[in-house]
């Protein structure tokens, strides 16, 4: 069948497969891809999977009226510092900012302590006289003659990027500004960022830490970004091109081009959407979204269908889940907890003898070695393979060939060290240590924002995760799965049910007894205009919702609590509202406020985004039936510990009703859903699968 009408595209570059995804005016899917991931050039996958769909669909290129994108680019970028040479430029006197950070250890009692790297040595932290106070007055000018001495250094250390952050500029960023265009004028191709455009906020050490990140990766994300555009153009997309963001909203490819570091998390940003959209559809209060892919896992709490999110996160953890180990950066961002356990995740075993899978992985080049391109690794895919879990004639479609043995032999060589493991019991050592390092994560993160995970439904996409969903929910105490259509490409789908939108975080300390109301509606305005000016870039004409924040806490303390505004100019009257709401926010967060302390506001928010459509509620789903299988396959069984024959149905050939028990293996052309035998399945009236484990009250 041809489609004629418009349709829009979404693109998903992971570490190891580029998902593509089209779909119609209507809302439906119409064609997906799931492509290899071409690492020397990211364009050249993602072009292949567009062409995929569009062929697919029997459409062309005329017909898509919108494209958005997203990409692991900026975070590997990072990850694997492959940025650009950067230096910092600082008020005079405050060179050895990243030198000093927090004044404390990460980890006190570790003498051997690997400190983060910050990227910039402090052979490259420059310095220039000036001055502004908090209030944004200028206490002493730009010293515009030391701007020579500056370009000398710059280029006399090679640098390509660079990262000002003069003292208060989020309260006058009139110093950085100049400081900026004098530069540009000296060093025509120098790329430079500042932080009262890339986080104006508070806080120096997060404030320059977030710029030199966004500094770092830009002359990358900059050439990337031109060249998908150009190709893209060239192949004859008509459209604009929209980035998606990690705080969950989508922005232009020159907003992306100047504040690449809003990219970085944009890919798992796409999936907590579309669980966030999957649970309003299921009325699911309290949600877990967990997204498996080839390389990494993400697990995001989901409360009254909006993830969590936050202001600050850290990059490149030395150590993976200690707080203070990386490199913070001040943006917003849906928040979840990320780690290296993915399909392509290596196994081996460490100096003790203990088996460990992850973080390195074998990416899509050469990839598991059951992909017969060369692996010679045993990975977590290797042991699904070795277990009977991925079905070798349905995998990919049958457009990549599976290579059982080679699966076999690369676990074997693994495992060589230990004897006494057969490779049944080696595969399922690999299985059981990746699924409990997933939970275990899923765990700590919810302990760590007060929540408990058991009495949360599980939702589960990413190539990798209906196969694991199983196995990391029972480890986790979830008795609830629910399984969306088309999860192995579940990102991009999230993409295309994303806002356009736009956040704007800026300090400007007060207390509510001396709050200016009027001076602060000007400044909401002026933030509301900036944002606004975005959004209306990439969604032209659209109704656009604003929110507004407080960051207030008790005077004293260090950090802050959020408080939802009215969306409209605050009025006398509305100060002991603030105070009210403040107080019951507090007080559900820590028992009790704090009577007569005075309260503080450091900093505002306003967030501007289009309008998106209401998913509905899901469609009545017909009485239970049970389906035959179309055939059976020999597993592990992951519960007995012994060989059984699963059955095996086509996901396409289900219909809502249809229940089944397990062990069963639910094939489709992305993925494939494990049925554990402790677990039942059914489809709702949307075609979702509900999988419920049996003997357990949910």
């Amino acid at each position: 069948m041809t489609y004629q009408q418009s349709l829009r595209v979404a693109v998903d570059i992971g570490g190891t497969f580029t998902d593509t995804v089209l779909m119609n005016e209507r809302g439906q899917v119409v064609a997906t891809a799931k492509t290899p991931t071409t690492p020397q050039n990211p364009t050249d996958g993602a072009m292949l999977g567009v062409r995929d769909v569009l062929h697919s669909a029997r459409a062309d290129w005329s017909q898509i009226t919108g494209f958005i994108h997203g990409t692991t680019l900026a975070t590997n970028a990072l990850i694997e510092r492959r940025g650009a040479v950067v230096a910092s430029i600082t008020t005079e006197g405050f060179r050895d900012i990243l030198e000093i950070a927090y004044e404390r250890r990460y980890s006190q009692y570790d003498i051997n302590i690997d400190k983060p790297d910050l990227l910039v040595p402090r052979a490259r932290s420059f310095t220039i006289a000036g001055r502004i106070d908090a209030k944004g007055n200028e206490l002493t000018p730009l010293d515009e003659t030391a701007v020579d001495r500056l370009v000398a250094n710059l280029s006399e250390s090679g640098t390509e990027a660079v990262a000002i952050c003069l003292l208060h500029s989020y309260a006058q960023p009139a110093h950085e500004q100049r400081l900026r265009n004098v530069l540009h004028a000296h060093l025509p191709e120098l790329s430079i960022s500042i932080s009262s455009d890339v986080s104006p906020e508070a806080r120096e050490f997060d404030r320059l830490c977030t710029t030199i990140a966004n500094a770092y990766i830009q002359p990358l994300m900059a050439r990337y970004l031109n060249d998908f555009a150009q190709q893209f153009a060239a192949a004859g997309l008509a459209c604009p091109i929209l980035m998606m963001t990690a705080g969950g909203g989508m922005t232009t490819m020159g907003t992306a081009a100047a504040l690449p570091i809003r990219l970085v998390e944009s890919g798992p940003a796409g999936g907590a959407i579309l669980a966030a959209r999957i649970a309003q559809r299921a009325e699911a209060c309290e949600v877990l979204s967990f997204d498996m892919g080839g390389t990494t896992a993400k697990l995001c709490l989901i409360d009254d269908f909006e993830p969590q999110s936050a202001r600050r996160f850290e990059i490149a953890r030395a150590e993976r889940f200690i707080k203070g180990s990386g490199m913070p950066v001040r943006i917003p961002v849906l928040e979840m907890i990320e780690i290296g356990a993915g399909g392509g995740s290596i196994a081996g075993i460490d100096r003790l003898g203990r088996i460990q899978v992850g973080p390195q992985s074998a990416g899509s080049e050469p990839g598991p070695a059951a992909f017969g391109k060369g692996g010679q690794d045993a990975t977590v895919t290797d042991a699904d393979v070795q277990q009977g879990l991925i079905e070798p004639a349905s995998f990919a479609e049958g457009r990549l060939q599976i290579d059982v043995s080679a699966a076999e032999a690369a676990i074997s060589r693994c495992f060589e060290g230990l004897p006494e493991l057969d490779v049944d019991a080696a595969a399922s050592g690999i299985s059981e240590i990746v699924d409990e390092n997933m939970a275990g994560a899923g765990r700590m993160h919810a302990v760590e924002s007060g929540k408990d995970l058991s009495a949360r439904t599980m939702i589960a996409f990413g190539g990798n995760g209906p196969l694991h969903a199983t196995r990391v929910a029972r480890r986790s105490g979830v008795t609830r799965i629910l399984i969306p259509p088309d999860p192995g490409v579940g990102s991009a789908v999230g993409f295309l049910y994303a806002s356009v939108s736009f956040e704007i975080v800026r300090s400007r300390y007060a207390t509510l007894e001396t709050l200016d109301i009027h001076g602060l509606n000007q400044f909401f305005d002026a933030m509301i205009a900036e944002a606004e000016t975005v959004v209306n870039a990439g969604a032209l004409d659209a109704e656009l919702h604003t929110q507004r924040t407080a960051f207030m806490r008790y005077h004293g303390q260090g950090h802050e609590i959020e408080i939802a505004l009215p969306d409209r100019n605050l009025e006398a009257q509305d100060l002991d509202h603030l105070r009210a709401l403040f107080e019951a926010e507090y007080t559900r967060q820590f028992a009790r406020a704090v009577p007569g302390m005075v309260i503080e506001i450091l900093n505002w928010s306003v967030r501007v985004a289009s309008a998106t459509g209401d998913p509905g509620k899901i469609s009545q789903t017909p009485d239970r039936h049970h389906p035959k299988p179309q055939r059976h396959h020999s597993i592990l069984c992951e519960v007995t510990q012994t060989r059984c024959d699963a059955a095996v149905y086509d996901r396409e050939q289900l219909a809502p009703g249809h229940h089944l028990k397990g062990p069963a293996l639910i094939v489709e052309p992305q993925t494939t859903t494990y049925v554990s035998a402790d677990f039942e399945a059914e489809l709702d009236g949307d075609g979702t699968i509900i999988l419920t484990r049996q003997g357990v009250s949910s």
